[in-house]
């Protein structure tokens, strides 16, 4: 669980509703249906119109790492790869097809196959290469929406602000009926703002610095198996990848 998301979401909230309520104002006047069904929907509704399904769908896979992030440790990675190496070593690349089958990595399991396979190391590198590319790109994209959708909040708070004011100015002579549209007018400004800078946007920075952290590890994997290939011995490959130890992210995780 990343305690930092759960505490700067709940300062966040807290100091709004508590200057709020300092000011006098009733706190339960800040929850308005109508208001968030108009900048929530509405928000949603237009991501949904801008991205493809595959990249929907993985950002609302991915939103769970902004509380419980995946853990990446550097260390005990690069432990592996010596063991990966000294086993080689002794028994050749074969010998390393069971770690391929049942490594929980997709990735490192596909740098395995291809160490298995002999591929060389321009051939090694370059797949490898690709295979990062790709995958950041594809965990990115899902980020954006997050961003997008901060966007798009604040204009659509806009909007459900005018609907509020059309519905006010219909009820003119209706006092008692005036204040509803007024309400769904300023709620929705704030709904748009709110949710934009409190939640989506925020998300979507933490959601890259996750995918950045994931992209690092799967580096030192990467490099790990191309000096594997090219007959380095278990204590020069620690020595290359000790660079990667000293990162605050992917040294000890979150």
């Amino acid at each position: 669980m990343d305690k930092l998301s759960v505490v700067g979401l709940v300062v966040a909230l807290g100091a709004i509703l508590l200057g709020f309520g300092m000011e006098g104002g009733v706190i339960s006047g800040l929850f308005h249906g109508p208001a968030f069904i108009i900048v929530f929907g509405g928000t949603i509704g237009a991501v949904m119109l801008q991205s493809q399904l595959p990249t929907f769908k993985k950002s609302l896979e991915i939103f769970k790492w902004v509380f419980t992030p995946p853990h990446y440790d550097a260390p005990a990675g690069i432990e592996q790869i010596k063991n990966w190496t000294s086993t080689a070593r002794q028994k050749g690349y074969l010998a390393l097809e069971e770690e391929a089958l049942t490594t929980e990595d997709p990735y490192a399991a596909k740098g395995l196959s291809l160490l298995i396979d002999g591929s060389q190391e321009e051939r090694l590198r370059d797949t490898l290469d690709i295979e990062l590319t790709l995958e950041r790109e594809r965990l990115l994209d899902a980020a954006r929406v997050y961003e997008a959708m901060g966007g798009y909040a604040p204009t659509i708070g806009i909007l459900g602000a005018v609907l509020g004011l059309i519905q006010a100015m219909a009820y003119i002579t209706e006092p008692e009926k005036l204040g509803v549209g007024v309400a769904t007018a300023f709620l929705a400004t704030i709904y748009g703002v709110g949710l934009a800078n409190l939640v989506f946007l925020p998300v979507a920075n933490k959601l890259k610095q996750v995918i950045e952290d994931k992209m690092l590890y799967h580096e030192l994997i990467a490099e790990g198996i191309i000096a594997m290939q090219v007959g380095e011995s278990p204590a020069n490959i620690e020595l290359k990848l000790e660079a990667y130890i000293a990162d605050r992210h992917v040294s000890s995780g979150y």
